[in-house]
């Protein structure tokens, strides 16, 4: 029997753009922060297997784009973590100096900036200290786009406004999987769910394990000539506290304006509706409009009399993952399903090579273990379970996918 290619969406493909929340055109490995920040969650042998491979999958997202000959607006730059509150950063330089004596790869890659310096090196106002290291700016939606038109021309039947609302329960007696549609009814015996935030929608047991968030982003343009002093950096982030807490994050573009997004100060803690389990992404998350008005005058240096407006503000919605891990492979007990989601809105140094991990289990029957992807990323019934004890008590109130795609569907 030949084999059929289907691609079904969530969402129409011009909610891309609103997908992309949270990356702000970010490809980014992250090379000291989250490693810090993994290695006391998971310990030092899973946060170097993470970090090298985010940097795998930038390398080979970067030589997609030159073989592909893709124009997405791929630039080399130099990007850092900045830490502006001096006691943050002085908690950040202790783990900087443990982890210097560590065996830690990514380490040699990352220049750590005192106070005498962080600020210049980075253009950031008040940096006490910062970490710089190599990344990529470019632009997701031409990326993923160019992608997708190369798939449509191999064959496969992208459905872009058939929403799959159901997912049977069981396979049949032949092992087919049927999914319902608007259209009428899809059997196939391998489906890959890889619809992140909305995943619990059809597959109810990630529900604990995979929430979504919503984030802002924005463009921000000089109204006037920008000033002399050039911003030194093609992207930075700037940390609420160590060793890894994005307030936010910015990425220069080829035209002279900033794609700005976070905000995190105004709204995380102290109105957590506004973006925990929320999937209204037609709205804008208030709270944190006013905060890019002023966004250049207050975080660049000299950047203080130089007159910016928002251009453009959106929404979007990302796939948190409860354990801050994906969730990668085989769904448990549920033969020739497979989920590739729970990105934390940090899928750019990640998709490429997890996505193409598990194409070599669905394709070749590969054990996980040979895929490349590290370990902590597998999905398994004993990590769903640890994550529903830790979420038990925190169900009150909670917005649900599969409640939100039944009812809440927009197009």
């Amino acid at each position: 029997m030949a084999s059929h290619y289907y691609a079904f969406r969530l969402r129409p493909i011009h909610g891309y753009l609103k997908l992309t929340a949270n990356i702000g055109g970010h490809l980014r490995p992250d090379l000291f922060v989250a490693v810090a920040s993994r290695m006391q969650a998971r310990g030092l042998e899973a946060a170097n297997q993470v970090a090298l491979f985010e940097v795998a999958n930038a390398k080979a997202v970067a030589e997609l784009i030159a073989e592909e000959n893709i124009s997405c607006d791929l630039q080399s730059v130099t990007t850092a973590d900045s830490f502006v509150d001096a006691a943050e950063a002085a908690k950040i330089k202790k783990l900087w100096d443990v982890m210097s004596k560590l065996d830690c790869p990514t380490l040699k890659s990352v220049t750590c900036h005192g106070p005498l310096d962080a600020e210049t090196v980075t253009g950031v106002r008040d940096a006490k200290i910062a970490f710089t290291y190599p990344a990529h700016t470019l632009w997701p939606y031409k990326l993923v786009m160019h992608l997708l038109e190369r798939a449509v021309g191999r064959g496969v039947n992208l459905q872009t406004h058939t929403q799959v609302h159901e997912v049977s329960e069981t396979a049949d007696h032949e092992g087919y999987w049927t999914l319902a549609t608007p259209r009428g009814t899809t059997k196939a015996r391998k489906v890959i769910f890889a619809t992140n935030a909305y995943v619990s929608g059809l597959l109810p047991e990630y529900d604990e394990a995979i929430y979504a968030a919503r984030g802002t982003v924005c463009r921000v343009v000089p109204t006037a000539r920008p000033p002399a002093r050039v911003v030194p950096l093609g992207s930075c982030a700037t940390e609420m506290r160590s060793p890894a807490s994005v307030d936010s994050y910015y990425g220069l573009r080829p035209d002279g304006s900033f794609v700005v997004g976070g905000a995190r100060s105004t709204f995380f803690t102290q109105k957590r509706d506004e973006w925990y389990r929320n999937y209204d992404d037609s709205t804008l998350i208030e709270p944190a409009v006013p905060y890019f008005d002023g966004w250049a005058a207050r975080t660049l240096v000299g950047w203080e009399d130089t007159p910016m407006e928002v251009d453009r503000i959106w929404t979007g919605i990302m796939g948190y993952s409860a354990d801050d891990a994906p969730h990668i492979g085989h769904v448990p007990s549920k033969q020739g399903l497979y989920i590739c989601a729970g990105f934390n809105g940090y899928g750019m140094p990640n998709v490429l090579l997890c996505a193409k991990g598990l194409a070599q289990m669905v394709k070749y029957g590969r054990p996980f273990s040979q895929t490349g992807v590290p370990a902590c990323y597998e999905t398994s019934a004993d990590r769903l379970r640890k994550i529903s004890l830790v979420a038990a008590a925190r169900t009150t109130g909670r917005a649900r996918a599969d409640i939100y795609l039944k009812h809440s569907y927009g197009s």
